[in-house]
């Protein structure tokens, strides 16, 4: 194997005994048919089962693969996350290890990249999942984030991406964001593109898909809205409503004074209370902007964090001089 890393493929494991070496096989074939230099990353999320040994065992006969193992189970979006801290390859291709993604996608992503995009994701046209308890939520979820991010996909919680590895790199991940990479990635620009990918159904193992898990990725998904939207001005958002807050209290106050000024007992009076109760939530609002704002500069004042992102420059220095 080449010290020189084209493809970094990152692939999270988590009970998969009984799929990792057909995966192997089919993954070895696809990359070694791209003829480019590449490494098979594979992510042990605290594994119960013998994925672990068998992975390390595979490790020792195939220098293209590299293991990772966690300490405990940390979720998929860790995993991700590990294998792209670990990459090497200036692109990066992301897959599950149940064998529902197919390897043999693989060169039709790359080739999708090569017209210019940052971001190729995969397109499950025919899914192999329940009707009522996947694909309905999924559809859901797809067209409420496209909506939110302005990255139109069809299907978002496909792991089978193709990334241009300095995009990638530059997105901190966390909860149960990796499904959001490119609704994240939106805000730096990038050329994202879709492409019908092969989705077989389950032969082995179990899948770690829940209900519980939806309410996680709402809660994701407002927080993307936020980190998207509002991230960099926090007193926008939290001012429209303590101002909106203010205005209501000013109103109720002002019909409570008429009341008064007409001889209305006010002692007790419902509106009394509510405005009252509305001045100090328009209160409350602001200052959560304004400690927002503090927070916002602390963090990239003291990581010299940009808040712009540069394509590419054109021309050297000494011209604009």
């Amino acid at each position: 194997m080449t010290d020189r890393i084209d493809l970094s493929v990152i692939i999270p494991v988590l009970d998969e005994e009984a799929n990792i070496a057909k995966l192997h096989a089919e993954l070895h074939d696809a990359m070694t048919g791209i003829g480019r230099p590449f490494e098979l990353l594979f992510i042990d999320d605290g594994s119960t089962d013998g994925s672990f040994p068998l992975l390390k065992a595979l490790a020792q006969q195939d220098p293209c693969i590299r293991v990772l193992r966690f300490r405990r189970r940390f979720g998929q979006t860790a995993a991700l996350a590990a294998g792209i801290d670990h990459a090497r390859g200036g692109t990066i291709i992301t897959m599950d290890a149940d064998l529902q993604n197919d390897p043999a996608d693989i060169p039709a992503l790359l080739a999708k990249l090569d017209e210019g995009f940052d971001i190729v994701s995969g397109w499950r046209i025919r899914r192999k999942d329940p009707f009522l308890r996947r694909r309905v939520p999924s559809m859901l979820a797809n067209r409420l984030i496209s909506k939110l991010s302005g990255i139109h996909l069809h299907d978002y919680g496909c792991t089978l991406k193709v990334y241009r590895a300095s995009v990638l790199k530059s997105i901190r991940l966390y909860g149960e964001m990796h499904r959001f990479i490119p609704a994240l990635a939106s805000w730096l620009g990038v050329e994202v593109a879709e492409v019908p990918v092969n989705h077989r159904p389950r032969i082995h193992g179990k899948s770690k898909y829940d209900l519980t898990r939806v309410i996680r990725v709402i809660l994701d998904l407002i927080n993307v809205k936020f980190l998207l939207t509002y991230s960099t001005r926090p007193i926008q958002v939290f001012g429209f409503f303590g101002v909106v807050a203010f205005g209501l209290a000013l109103a109720g106050l002002f019909t409570v004074g008429i009341l008064r000024f007409h001889g209305v007992d006010i002692t007790g009076n419902p509106l009394f209370l509510i405005s009252i109760m509305l001045l100090l939530m328009g209160m409350q609002f602001i200052t959560m902007g304004l400690l927002g704002e503090i927070s916002i500069r602390t963090y990239h004042e003291t990581q010299n964090k940009r808040i712009y992102v540069i394509r590419e420059t054109v021309g050297s220095p000494g011209e604009h001089a």
